[in-house]
């Protein structure tokens, strides 16, 4: 059994070296070492190719749908400058004084419906005029913003690679949303706002004493952009149909089939987000620059890799599973007597700082735990939310969050590594704290079992 381990060990370094060295696709070097990986355990060539067919087939029917709307949606409020229009309208509500908090705010929100990289590209400016019109170090601007911005990308739902986590822990939509909101927003004050407003003298000494500047803010006339408060309500209209659909159906069970039947549609995922979308498109369409055909071709551009990425991970997971290699590490880590929300949190950490991607970490961790979860009586919910915050962590050079980053901030090496991959696993490690502490209430909480 230990030349599982090792079989497992040397298929993370060569994914490694491909992703990072040779600049390898991250979809065909996680099927490439699928079959490696298949081969080395001696499985059935037929066996190798169903596995990673069914791996793939089972995640695109799980997240698939919801991956291309939410893309779709992020895209058409990035169009419509609702983006940035959120970040205004927080700022305008907590104040210039908490203006870190802010954009910490203002990154979990976005990150649910656009991508990390494209929505820190955005803010960054507020950012840096926000660091001049209050004085404020600008680092502690950039992490507030990168820590919401990542917390709400793996956490939140539905977000492709939290989305996945839950399908593939079969836990509860509805419960994974609120408890995911509940710890993201503690995870990200921590480890955004307050760990680096303690370490910026420290870390970032040449930026304190500064002295504010009279900026201005840039303001959209009114009729140019989408409104913060409309903007938000369409990233908000599909995760509230989803509890709703959840809480109502649960509520009236079997009392009423026709409303837990409607409720229950209405709900799913797949139908919340697309009633999202179409609401969305029918809102926003005085604000679009562009014909929408121009700005859904540019989403499905997106989309497609996202899916191959996302699919493929899926394949990967599959593949470990039907070699025994997920069943060895769990009982391996059982024998220790490791919790299995411990392992997930572990699991999905290494192999985040791996290979770099947040989503394959995601998908990749939660197919291996998954089959343990009801064996060991572990909550779906707990177990999924603490591989969510593993892969907030450890962002490295092989991660392109990190060199966007580094880029648009104006940070050194050094200085990325620490107002950025720093604070991501204090935000991480507090998540964890937080969902272990909640484990103690399993049995009292609703929708933890």
């Amino acid at each position: 059994m230990i030349m599982l381990l090792a079989i497992f060990l040397i298929g993370i370094i060569l994914l490694m070296l491909l992703i990072i060295k040779f600049k390898v696709n991250p979809f065909l070097a996680l099927l490439f070492i699928s079959v490696l990986i298949g081969f080395g355990t001696l499985m059935n060539p037929k066996d190798i190719s169903a596995n990673i067919a069914s791996g793939f087939g089972n995640t695109m029917t799980s997240i698939g749908i919801v991956i291309a709307l939410g893309i779709i949606l992020g895209q058409l409020l990035y169009e419509t400058g609702g983006t940035e229009e959120i970040a205004n309208l927080v700022l305008k509500k907590v104040g210039m004084k908490n203006s870190p908090l802010a954009l910490a705010i203002t990154g979990v929100i976005v990150a649910i419906p656009v991508y990390f990289d494209a929505a820190f590209v955005i803010l960054i400016t507020i950012a840096k005029q926000l660091s001049k019109k209050t004085g404020i170090p600008l680092a502690r601007f950039v992490t507030a913003l990168a820590v919401g911005l990542i917390v709400g990308h793996c956490v939140i739902i539905p977000t492709p690679g939290p989305m996945a986590v839950c399908g593939n822990v079969n836990a509860s939509v509805a419960s994974f949303v609120f408890y995911g909101l509940i710890v993201g927003f503690i995870a990200a004050l921590v480890g955004g706002v307050l760990f680096s407003r303690l370490t910026v003298k420290s870390f970032f000494p040449e930026q304190c004493g500064m002295e504010a500047e009279e900026v201005s803010m840039e303001e959209s006339k009114p009729g140019e952009r989408a409104s913060g408060v409309l903007a938000i309500g369409l990233i908000l209209l599909p995760i509230a149909l989803i509890l709703i659909g959840t809480v109502v159906s649960t509520i009236v069970g079997d009392s009423n089939p026709a409303l837990t039947a409607a409720c229950s549609f209405i709900g799913d995922k797949n139908i919340a987000l697309f009633i999202g979308v179409v609401v969305a498109i029918f809102a926003l369409k005085k604000y679009f620059k562009r014909p929408l055909d121009d700005i859904l071709t540019e989403a499905a551009g997106q989309a497609g890799m996202v899916l191959l990425i996302t699919g493929a991970g899926g394949s990967f997971g599959a593949i470990i599973n039907a070699t025994g290699i997920g069943e060895y590490i769990v009982n391996m880590m059982s024998n220790f007597n490791v919790p299995l929300i411990i392992l997930g949190f572990v699991l999905s950490q290494i192999l985040r700082a791996a290979q770099g991607s947040a989503t394959v970490a995601l998908v990749t961790t939660s197919a291996i735990v998954a089959p343990s979860i009801s064996s060991m009586g572990a909550s779906p919910v707990l177990v999924g939310l603490a591989i969510c915050f593993g892969s907030v962590g450890l962002s490295l050079p092989n991660d392109s969050g990190f060199w966007v980053i580094n880029r648009f901030s104006g940070f050194t090496f050094p200085e990325t590594i620490k107002g950025w991959t720093l604070t991501g696993f204090v935000s991480g490690l507090t998540g964890l704290v937080v969902v272990l502490i909640l484990s103690m209430f399993t049995g009292v909480l609703p929708g933890l079992m």
